[in-house]
């Protein structure tokens, strides 16, 4: 749903028809009932909200969406998958909550994640570089149990085996190396052939997966034959040949209408 959000609803300042976003999902092997569940939690969360005209409803982006799709399009298009440009600090974020507030621990853990941070100790997380989590925090309501520190290592530090326990990454270089297997040859495919919306959508999902996993760690602390930098590429080159049927088709499926005004917004 944010990989859909992200291509076709993002600074446009429209809203899309929920029997759209059904029958788009729809040829990427999603059900209806999949469907319409995610976008009532969607609203539940704050994350979309719902726009009545006539008879049909329609779902927009709320600020906490936008944001949260303007930071996934600037790590798609704007940072790169690989980290060459590390000033050799890291922010330290140190978090202690209420046992019962299991929702909150698990928004914190996952927004970390897609920040590059990594679990350090138990309450304890590590990223390269200077992340501002402000934003998270304050989003999630926790500015009082949270404190964030900037830090260099000791000159004696390991920092290669700090990065093993904190980060999964044979998995992660598995995931890059899939990726590029599995979508290499459509380099060279047929732009026009099989269905480029449905196509495209299951390639952007996919590749938001993986480097919504990725911690972007510093390129002088990876393997040599690191798969991101290859993968990305494949990204790219696959995207840019679907984009023109894509877009084609988008046009023609999504039933989108103009932003009204917050007073006149369903609730």
């Amino acid at each position: 749903m944010l990989t859909f959000l992200g291509d076709w609803v993002l600074g446009r300042d429209v809203c899309v028809y929920s029997g759209s976003v059904i029958e788009l999902f729809g040829r990427v092997g999603v059900g209806e009932q999949a469907t319409r569940s995610t976008l009532t939690r969607m609203v539940g969360r704050g994350l979309l909200r719902r726009q009545r005209e006539g008879r049909r409803m329609y779902f927009g982006l709320t600020e906490r969406s936008e944001a949260v799709l303007r930071d996934g399009e600037r790590r798609i298009w704007g940072s790169g998958a690989v980290n060459r440009h590390w000033d050799g600090t890291w922010t330290l974020l140190g978090f202690s909550l209420p046992e019962s507030w299991q929702r909150q621990r698990h928004d914190l853990r996952s927004r970390l994640a897609w920040s590059g941070f990594g679990p350090l100790f138990g309450g304890v997380w590590i990223a390269p570089g200077h992340v501002d989590v402000d934003p998270i925090v304050t989003a999630l309501g926790l500015d009082a149990h949270v404190k964030v520190f900037r830090a260099q290592a000791d000159a004696g530090m390991d920092i290669g085996a700090m990065i093993e326990e904190a980060w999964e990454l044979a998995e992660l270089a598995d995931q890059y190396g899939l990726f590029v297997r599995r979508w290499q040859s459509a380099e060279s495919a047929d732009p026009d052939g099989d269905d480029p919306l449905a196509v495209r959508s299951r390639l952007s999902a996919e590749w938001l997966r993986i480097i919504r996993r990725d911690p972007r760690l510093p390129v002088g602390h990876l393997p040599d034959d690191w798969p991101a930098e290859q993968a990305e590429k494949t990204f790219r080159a696959v995207h840019e040949r679907l984009t023109p049927g894509a877009r084609a088709t988008a046009e023609r499926l999504l039933d989108v209408v103009p932003v009204r005004p917050e007073a006149e917004r369903d609730a």
